[in-house]
């Protein structure tokens, strides 16, 4: 394979709580619960799509614009000073670029947060590109942001590699042709047996996962 494209959030980052506590805070200030669906449909979304979501099914009086800027601001401490990589997830990485293969990142997050923690990590500079689905207009369920990740990689699908964490980007990364690895973490392990069917290969810990 030539090119690994890798997602952020429950994939390479452990970032899971604080995005759990992100909802529950959001939503009680508004006087709501956070239902049980919720975080599982909008981990697919990118921001102004989840934004969106949220205000109509909440019907909520702020602005997309407001939402997502006070999304931001709740997350950015956790993601400049406690969000980590899971584990071996740096050693993998180091080990493809020894290989001289080509590396992306594909997510549905925004440099506000991301950069940070990847600076901290020492790795901001260790992919090609950082491709956003902010760029593409729409979320993983559609298979947009993979496509474009390989374009700007000058690679075929086919020859591509993704690491993902939720069914839907999964699904929308295997419609391209691409192979794809499920990354286990707790926000998607209600889906866990069905990305095992889905997905080519799973892993637990990235020390699984295959090297070319």
């Amino acid at each position: 394979m030539k090119a690994y494209i890798f997602d952020l959030d429950g994939t390479l980052l452990d970032s899971l709580g604080v995005w759990l506590q992100l909802d529950i805070d959001f939503l009680k200030k508004r006087g709501f619960d956070v239902p049980h669906d919720y975080t599982d449909t909008v981990s697919a979304m990118n921001f102004p799509e989840a934004a969106l979501y949220t205000k109509k099914r909440f019907g909520l009086e702020d602005d997309i614009d407001s939402i997502m800027r006070e999304w931001n601001n709740m997350a950015a401490y956790a993601y400049r000073n406690t969000v980590k990589m899971k584990p071996n997830a740096k050693e993998y990485i180091a080990a493809l670029r020894d290989r001289g293969v080509k590396l992306a990142i594909a997510t549905s997050s925004v440099p506000e947060l991301y950069e940070p923690v990847l600076r901290n990590c020492g790795i901001l500079d260790w992919f090609d590109f950082i491709c956003l689905s902010e760029e593409v207009g729409c979320g993983k369920s559609r298979p947009d942001i993979f496509l474009l990740t390989a374009k700007k990689l000058g690679v075929q699908p086919c020859d591509c590699v993704v690491f993902e964490d939720i069914i839907e980007a999964v699904k929308s990364a295997k419609n391209t042709g691409m192979t794809v690895y499920g990354v286990y973490d707790d926000a998607s392990k209600a889906d866990w047996e069905n990305i095992k069917k889905i997905a080519d290969g799973v892993i637990y810990d990235f020390k699984d996962a295959p090297l070319p």
